[in-house]
């Protein structure tokens, strides 16, 4: 059974960076698809990005394009997301999940990882 782990949470100042990471135990295969979202209270879960195991294509919500990235290392089974220029509004709780390809939803989801960020 696929899991996914993240970590790598915490609380930093606006303008500051993070990096989650989301190992995943389990077998990706090639169309499998690793993406992160996030959801504070109250609120609907914010797409903010995804990565194909197979290649390089990464994709972004639009809140934060040019700050964000999404990586993987796949010797380590772990998919990495870089935020930068972190703003107040960023301060959500951090999931990843993982889709079988990209024409499927995400089926297996981590705990989260909460990211507070103190202006």
């Amino acid at each position: 059974q696929v899991q996914l782990r993240e970590s790598g949470g915490g609380l930093v100042q606006a303008g500051g960076s993070l990096r989650l990471s989301c190992t995943v135990s389990g077998r990706l295969y090639s169309s499998s698809v690793v993406g992160w979202f996030r959801q504070t209270p109250g609120q609907e879960r914010q797409f903010v990005a995804s990565i194909r195991w197979s290649d390089t294509r990464t994709y972004f919500g639009d809140s934060v394009k040019g700050r964000f990235t999404i990586s993987k290392d796949k010797s380590l089974n772990t998919v990495y997301l870089q935020m930068n220029s972190l703003r107040s509004e960023d301060s959500a709780r951090y999931c990843c999940a993982r889709s079988s390809s990209p024409f499927d939803g995400y089926h297996t989801w981590g705990q989260g990882n909460q990211v507070t960020v103190s202006s």
